[in-house]
């Protein structure tokens, strides 16, 4: 399989024609055969997880991975998509109303995004300024948001950021810089504004 796969990259005739058969050319979600037939048997969907994909935009591709864990919810107009990189989500994830999760992604158990939150794992490249950027590539750096984590509405998580255990993220706050564990943060960019340390067991102000 591997062998397969070093040749299809290696020869772009068949990887563009592999490529259309999965997705339509300027339409970034994957062709209805690839949704009914191929992704219920590459992607792993945990007992009691709710997707409410009528209203959603699940593009999620074959080739990385889209899991998800037991007792999850994906809620209405909500976007995935896992063509950069693998989206991961851990039991009981919950993810809000109109929100935008674009991997490489991992939030695992217990986090919950409120309405309208963008996550992206990738931005694009910009080294040539007489060029588009959409012809530059992608620099990709996952998210990763550990466990218990909340983050509130209309929050913007940028490539490459990681965000501890228990944290809360305020409404609004755009997350540019890794948060700790047990850290309250707000603001464009986001700042800690207060700390848990579970061996005191009390809050520090930062």
């Amino acid at each position: 399989m591997d062998g397969l796969k070093k040749k299809i990259k290696a020869n772009n005739k068949i990887k563009r024609f592999i490529l259309w058969l999965i997705v339509p050319e300027r339409n970034p979600k994957p062709r209805l055969w690839v949704k009914w037939f191929i992704n219920p048997f590459v992607h792993k969907k945990g007992k009691g997880t709710v997707v409410r994909s009528r209203r959603s935009r699940i593009d999620v591709f074959p080739w990385n991975r889209f899991d998800v864990g037991h007792g999850a919810t994906i809620e209405d107009f909500t976007t995935i998509n896992n063509g950069a990189g693998d989206v991961i989500l851990g039991d009981e994830v919950r993810i809000g109303i109109g929100s935008v999760v674009i991997g490489p992604v991992v939030i695992k158990s217990g986090c919950g995004l409120g309405q309208h939150v963008f996550i992206s794992g990738f931005n694009h490249t910009y080294k040539d300024g007489s060029r588009n950027s959409k012809d530059q590539g992608l620099d990709k750096k996952m998210v990763v948001i550990d466990e218990d984590t909340h983050i509130g509405a209309n929050c913007v998580v940028v490539a490459g950021v990681h965000i501890g255990k228990r944290c809360q993220i305020g409404a609004g706050s755009v997350v540019t810089k890794n948060i700790p564990d047990y850290s309250v943060a707000v603001g464009n960019p986001a700042r800690v504004v207060k700390r848990y340390e579970p061996e005191k067991g009390e809050w520090v102000r930062v």
